[in-house]
């Protein structure tokens, strides 16, 4: 079931498109990065979503409805960039008045506050709290009344490293029960291995849209091969490959992901003076670096630096 469904959505502020012909959907249980540089029209295309802002042209479905509809509204869940809550109220009675808003019962708010790691702290009030303690409040509200479909913007600023592993869990529960997740982020890294498809934004256009591994494919970049060697054979190593030496122990080379067992060949020649080695395709951050560029200045698999091994 596609939870949200967009068809060639456009959003024009004074003639500037801050949203351009973007078409894409949403499943139930699937989970979406939104990736592109500040002005890149994520958070417009957000706010169409929610029914905050009524698109210039195009159609959009949430849950089979308008955005802003009342099933849209009851069946969706927002952590804004930027959360704000009343400093003077406990997260517990902050919780309680969401609650109400979305006639959800107040245990299970208090469920959610404990599940979000505020057990011990949500009758303290908001006011005391730190950065991190008040994004938990914000995640907690987002989840309140079982949403289908959840948007989080920035959801892991400020959030300790424990407490960003307790996040993605809490996704990963989310979406094996079946909600749709859309997670607009600057955290590349982190979200690599965590989501299903990844979507990215470039001056309003959508310029990439689909799985971690498809998008490798298309984009065609190099495999990087680190090679540890050891102290006194890393110059010999670098030039037996034609390779950077990066450091005292450390050899870098690239090759194509149809050269990559001739590399590793010649690579084992030398394993007598090598102690380890890593082989990684491209990363997150190399694809959207190579897709939200425009196509004329792309840095093509032939033009990178490689290695003539």
């Amino acid at each position: 079931m596609n939870v949200l469904i967009i068809e060639n959505i456009s959003k024009e502020y004074r003639q500037i498109k801050a949203v351009d012909n973007v078409s894409l959907t949403l499943k139930a249980g699937e989970r979406l990065a939104l990736l592109g540089h500040n002005g890149a029209g994520k958070t417009s295309l957000i706010k169409i979503i929610l029914g905050l802002v009524a698109p210039t042209s195009g159609t959009i479905r949430v849950l089979g409805k308008k955005p802003g509809a009342k099933k849209a509204r009851l069946y969706s869940g927002y952590l804004p960039e930027n959360v704000a809550f009343h400093g003077s109220l406990s997260a517990r009675e902050q919780m309680h008045y969401f609650a109400s808003l979305k006639s959800v019962d107040k245990r299970e708010a208090d469920k959610i506050l404990e599940r979000v790691g505020l057990a011990k702290a949500m009758d303290r009030r908001i006011g005391t709290y730190s950065k991190g303690m008040r994004q938990r409040v914000g995640l907690a509200q987002a989840l309140l009344g079982k949403p289908k479909l959840i948007l989080l913007d920035e959801p892991t600023s400020g959030l300790d490293p424990i407490s960003r592993h307790d996040f993605y869990d809490i996704i990963g529960e989310l979406a094996n029960n079946g909600t749709a997740v859309l997670i607009s982020s600057h955290a590349l890294t982190e979200m690599e291995t965590k989501m299903d498809k990844i979507a990215i934004m470039a001056k309003g256009k959508l310029v990439a849209n689909d799985s971690l591994e498809n998008l490798r494919k298309k984009a065609n970049l190099p495999i990087k091969i680190n090679i540890l060697a050891n102290e006194k054979s890393v110059k010999e190593v670098a030039g037996f490959l034609n390779a950077k030496q990066v450091n005292g122990h450390r050899v870098e080379l690239f090759c194509q992901k149809k050269d990559k067992i001739k590399t590793l060949g010649k690579i084992s020649k030398m394993s007598g003076k090598i102690s380890d080695i890593d082989i990684s395709a491209a990363s997150l951050e190399e694809l959207y670096r190579f897709f939200s560029t425009p196509i004329e200045k792309q840095i093509k698999p032939d033009n990178r630096e490689q290695n003539n091994v």
